[in-house]
């Protein structure tokens, strides 16, 4: 038996709770894992708390990230004691996930954690860290490089923008954050970021076309902030999605992309081929100082994982939340 958080779909709704769960109710797959750390996204904060449809089968255990050691493989690539890492792949939405303290998976989705971190470093990266580093990564291959000017970084307090704040003024890029927290101005600007911006300036209907600011843009919004940043982008710059924390819409025009040829790079972490996984961690490990995950991360044991997703709803949580499962 082990400890696990469980999803369970009823007349009234969905409902989370920690339990326990026998080995023999684990889904199928060819690895097993002893979780050591899991972490709370957004995602699983919307599959905890029933504040939207994420989970697509029932019962669930959520947690979209893990990191652990295999205990048993009928996998080429895996035997047993290897440390390996999970972001992704459907596991917390189709496939039972890491809020627990054994997950069983598909070995293809597992890539090795690196040398550089321990597992709970690894959680305090998790799915936004390594969202951030393929959203760099997508920055960087279409050709924009610090001298081309500003990047900016929408929802700079989240996991995905303070992760991708670090990177950027790791590999020299002049960084703008936005967001709603002006007191962790501090904060920000201690991970790298030169400008704090209110995201207010972002967030309502604006000109099709603004005043160029950024070489490049991370947005983790969507909807109107994703929008007023494409419209700002220099000629020839690019803007990396891969957030829809103010919305799923697109409320814009065509304008920057066919005026001033800026490039919409579209980021999806979860089915990421393995070659771009390895990338953006392979950048994670070079370019985070390990040290900055102090000030990123909070640690929480499993059993407040649940509160800690209300939290995440109302947008008091800043960086990472990550959860020790055997505590």
């Amino acid at each position: 038996m082990s400890s696990a958080l469980l999803i369970e779909k009823g007349d009234a709704g969905t409902t989370a709770a920690l339990t326990s769960v026998d080995d023999t109710a684990l889904p199928e797959g060819n690895v097993t894992v002893d979780v050591a750390y899991s972490t709370l996204n957004y995602k699983d904060a919307l599959a905890l708390t029933g504040s939207s449809p994420v989970v697509r089968k029932f019962p669930m255990v959520p947690g979209i990230d893990f990191a652990g050691v295999v205990a048993a493989s009928d996998h080429p690539d895996w035997s047993a004691g290897d440390a390996v890492i999970l972001n992704g792949w459907g596991v917390g939405e189709s496939h039972w996930g890491g809020l627990a303290q054994r997950a069983r998976v598909n070995g293809d989705w597992l890539i090795p954690l690196p040398s550089a971190f321990d597992a709970r470093q690894a959680m305090a990266i998790g799915t936004a860290g390594y969202t951030a580093g393929l959203c760099v990564e997508a920055l960087e291959r279409f050709g924009i490089r610090p001298g081309d000017g500003e990047i900016l970084v929408t929802g700079a307090t989240g996991g995905v923008g303070s992760v991708a704040i670090a990177l950027l003024s790791a590999a020299g890029f002049t960084v703008a954050a936005a967001t709603g927290k002006a007191a962790e101005a501090g904060y920000l600007k201690g991970l790298g970021a030169s400008t704090v911006l209110d995201r207010a300036e972002f967030a309502e209907r604006g000109k099709p076309l603004q005043k160029e600011r950024w070489a490049g843009v991370v947005d983790t919004a969507g909807s109107y902030t994703l929008v007023n940043a494409a419209a700002q982008t220099r000629y020839g710059g690019a803007v990396a999605a891969c957030g829809l924390a103010q919305g799923m819409d697109l409320p814009g025009t065509v304008a920057p992309f066919i005026l001033r040829g800026v490039t919409l790079l579209g980021i999806d972490s979860v089915q990421a081929p393995k070659e771009r996984r390895l990338e953006a961690w392979a950048r994670l490990a070079r370019d985070l100082d390990p040290g900055t995950l102090d000030s990123i991360a909070t640690e929480i044991p499993l059993g407040e994982a649940i509160a800690a997703a209300g939290r995440f709803i109302d947008g008091t949580v800043r960086g990472r939340i990550v959860v020790d499962v055997n505590r």
